[in-house]
């Protein structure tokens, strides 16, 4: 039998065919999103049960790189309900968030059941405009709503490079990489710049890799965590509706202030706006140690994968590398066409249509969480978004 986290609240499997008779909302993912929506339910006394496929709450953030802070500030990452602890510092790490996470589904006394994974979503067959979930173990659940937050970073993507299986050397996933510790005296290639590989890449600089390389096809915005005290988080929630070309253009104003120009060390300045990029999904890095890296030489930024051939590693500018590793920061796909392609709900590149409070118009009762990546800190959007859902659902439900 599936096992249940030990917090007030939780239900084993098998309890949960049993409780489906008043048609809760379910909530799908036991992330910071579905605890978020179950708790903003549960304050305006709409029954919510969240259905969690791993064993504990917070899955994915337990499974995260050993030196992880957030990005954003303690005060501005708290779901509703419930603060940060300040002793946890201004940039939680990772085991603080999971220790969060698990208090607040505690505290809330959230309906949390794990073990179970859903593995399709469709309309009630009877027309009542309910719907039913079907779930491992042949369960059929029903529900007057469903809230979808399986994550943004849900499933971890390596490209099918022309020769990729032929690598003699290791080639990992970012989600894969835990610490600096084995990759002594190695020499490593992370591939992408995205926050992600530049961490990794600075926390391998950090160690005693022989060499680090950074495999770049778009250089990025870089921008201070923190300027003078003032968290770059406050300045995207500030701008964030601002014209984009203002936000471009003040952007790149303050980048020439307090980040050096790193062109003649291999990542030149971003030719596209901060904020046009980010319309586009690409969220600014925040620097955690990757601009001293790069200035230092301890990380060397080169052209993007291009192909693999045995050992070697062949670049798009054709140069031709042998390291010993490449971790792929390449990304994740959301993987939510086999539970939802049927609905008509997803766009070209299996992204959610709307999100937030609106439901797609051929899909009434069927929310999303999460699935965006905002300059302004995806957390607190994750808070105001499962007020908006549960204060949208409450009314429906009267």
């Amino acid at each position: 039998m599936p096992n249940s986290p030990s917090i007030a609240g939780s239900h084993d499997a098998v309890a949960l065919t049993d409780r489906t008779d008043d048609r809760p909302v379910y909530v799908i993912g036991g992330g910071p999103g579905g605890l978020a929506v179950a708790a903003a339910l549960r304050a305006r006394d709409v029954r919510a049960v969240v259905l969690e496929k791993s064993d504990r709450v917070g899955a994915s953030w337990r499974g995260h790189y050993d030196r992880l802070h957030l990005h954003t500030t303690r005060r501005w990452s708290a779901l509703p309900g419930l603060r940060i602890p300040r002793r946890f510092g201004r940039w939680v790490g990772r085991d603080d968030l999971v220790r969060y996470l698990e208090k607040y589904a505690e505290h809330h006394e959230l309906e949390v059941v794990t073990g179970v994974e859903v593995t399709r979503v469709d309309r009630a067959p009877d027309g009542s405009g309910d719907w039913q979930l079907t779930a491992t173990g042949g369960r059929v659940l029903r529900g007057r709503a469903v809230v979808v937050a399986t994550g943004y970073n849900h499933t971890p993507r390596i490209p099918d490079w022309p020769g990729r299986d032929t690598f003699t050397g290791e080639l990992l996933h970012a989600a894969q990489y835990r610490n600096r510790a084995p990759y002594a005296d190695r020499d490593v290639l992370v591939v992408g710049i995205g926050n992600t590989g530049a961490e990794i890449a600075a926390d391998l600089a950090e160690g005693d890799a022989s060499r680090v390389r950074i495999a770049v096809r778009t250089p990025p915005h870089i921008v201070r965590r923190s300027t003078a005290g003032w968290p770059a988080q406050a300045t995207g929630v500030l701008v964030r509706r601002l014209p984009v070309w203002l936000v471009d253009r003040a952007g790149a104003v303050l980048a020439r202030i307090t980040v050096p120009d790193l062109t003649a060390h291999g990542l030149p300045r971003p030719e596209t706006g901060l904020y046009s990029r980010a319309r586009q999904g690409a969220i600014p890095v925040q620097d955690v140690g990757l601009i001293d890296a790069v200035k230092t030489g301890a990380v060397a930024p080169v052209a993007t994968v291009a192909s693999f051939d045995k050992d070697t590693v062949i670049l798009a500018d054709g140069t031709r590398l042998t390291p010993d590793t490449v971790i792929a920061a390449t990304g994740y796909d959301r993987a939510l066409e086999p539970l939802l392609g049927h609905l008509d709900v997803l766009d070209a590149r299996g992204r959610p249509l709307s999100h937030g409070a609106r439901s797609p118009k051929q899909a009434p009762g069927l929310y999303f969480t999460g699935f965006t990546n905002p300059i302004s800190g995806m957390l607190r959007e994750l808070a105001l978004d499962a007020e908006r859902i549960a204060k949208r659902v409450a009314r429906a439900s009267r």
